[in-house]
């Protein structure tokens, strides 16, 4: 299908009576005056003062527990840029399909007309009442850290950047069974990153708590190398200032063991691939175009191990095997925030699962015979339905271990219900 065939496929899909992707539901009879009755007026007034009397019991009577805010100002949408919030929508809605699809998360999208960053906060610190959780989404860096680092202050409920964070948790995983395939050890490997926005600083730190030397991290953004020294570096990027003489992105390939590209598309060439160790590890997470395609980095030597962003190449670092997942645990629990050991957990659930493979129905959907743990298949198909009930199970049990939960789950019974909401038989989780 040609690319203007597939853009006016992408604005029926969007503009077909009803338009746009989410909808109200209501998950209680309500057809007679009986069942209005205990709906509205009068008998809501009784969970009205149960909730009065204790604010936890909001958890009980209400959709709270499975509800979560898709926050945006449109100020990063996608690869696009400063669209503003009216163009971000598609965006957010798209992600509430998400979290529904994958996980039976309830979402509501929120798009705010401000790049205030104090306005953003107090917005959204307002409406937690009614939410269980905050998915901060394409909003642009630096602002964006401070809006998570307040928010998460401020707010008795998990504040989750995904663009932060989600490709972190994935890329970790993918990065956690890299090293094992060729027999290097995460402390030991050279990381060099093309970017150093919300994504990449995230994935420089998660990657820092599963076991990499930070001294070991060299990245780059658009104008060059962040080394010790350099000025005008806001204090994200001062935390991975390293003393170095590298000061392009081309010296940073020299003796590389692994290449982490959250930039922009055909920055990376064959001759720079050609530098870095044995075994390297490439990826390039740029959408739509890679950092370096597939092709060339395959025609440039043979021992990789590559990951992209996209669907069309094998080991998508795809977000959406992450929030969906991470949210469900953390909903599941009540929790007050999705801290560290949360993610971590997350990325190691999913590093352990892709280690299972995948049957043939699953392999059929990313037109594969099969999906065997190796090279081509480091992190798991957000397809495979068992990533519920790993992902969801690591992350409620961390919450509880870490005492951010606000309901100390039964985590066998807990297990029992994931396995029957993905449909899938009874797992032996190893985490």
């Amino acid at each position: 299908m040609s690319e203007n065939n597939r853009r006016q496929e992408a604005l029926d899909y969007h503009s077909n009576d009803p338009s746009g992707k989410i909808e109200i539901k209501v998950t209680k009879e309500a057809e007679t005056q009986d069942q209005l009755s205990l709906a509205y007026s009068p008998w809501v007034a009784e969970p009205c003062k149960e909730i009065h009397e204790d604010i936890q019991n909001v958890y009980k009577y209400t959709n709270k527990g499975n509800l979560v805010a898709v926050v945006s100002n449109g100020t990063a949408v996608l690869g696009l840029g400063d669209l503003g919030p009216e163009a971000s929508k598609p965006v957010m809605e798209g992600k509430a399909v998400l979290f529904k699809r994958f996980a039976q998360v309830d979402a509501f999208d929120i798009e705010i007309a401000t790049t205030d960053v104090d306005e953003i906060i107090r917005t959204v610190e307002i409406l937690g009442p009614t939410f269980g959780g905050i998915n901060l989404e394409d909003i642009k860096a630096p602002e964006c850290f401070r809006i998570e680092d307040e928010l998460k202050e401020k707010m008795n409920i998990p504040v989750f950047h995904d663009d932060q964070h989600g490709t972190a948790i994935i890329s970790g995983a993918g990065l956690v069974n890299a090293v094992e395939l060729v027999n290097k050890k995460m402390s030991d490997i050279k990381i060099n990153i093309n970017g150093a926005g919300a994504s990449a600083i995230s994935c420089a730190r998660l990657f820092v708590t599963l076991g990499a030397n930070p001294n070991n991290i060299l990245m780059c953004d658009s104008k060059g190398v962040i080394y010790k020294g350099r000025e005008g570096l806001n204090k994200q990027k001062e935390e991975f200032a390293v003393e170095t003489d590298c000061r392009s992105l081309d010296d940073t390939f020299d003796g590389a063991d692994v290449f982490i590209g959250l930039s922009i598309g055909n920055v990376v060439s064959k001759e720079m691939i050609l530098k870095m160790n044995e075994n390297p590890i490439v990826f390039a997470m740029a959408n739509p175009d890679p950092e370096i395609s597939p092709k060339d980095a395959f025609e440039a030597r043979q021992d990789i191990i590559m990951a992209t962003g996209r669907t069309d190449y094998p080991n998508q670092v795809n977000n959406v095997l992450g929030f969906p997942f991470i949210f469900r645990g953390a909903l599941d629990v009540a929790a007050t925030d999705i801290n560290e050991e949360m993610k971590v957990a997350a990325s190691i659930a999913l590093a352990k699962l892709a280690k299972l493979g995948a049957g043939p129905e699953i392999a059929k959907k990313h037109n594969r015979s099969e999906l065997v743990y190796g090279k081509e298949y480091i992190v798991p198909s957000p397809f495979d339905p068992r990533v519920l009930v790993w992902e969801s199970y690591a992350v409620a049990k961390a919450a509880i271990e870490t005492g951010v939960a606000r309901i100390n789950l039964d985590l066998k019974e807990y297990k029992s219900k994931l396995e029957k909401m993905a449909g899938v038989e009874p797992q032996d989780i190893d985490l």
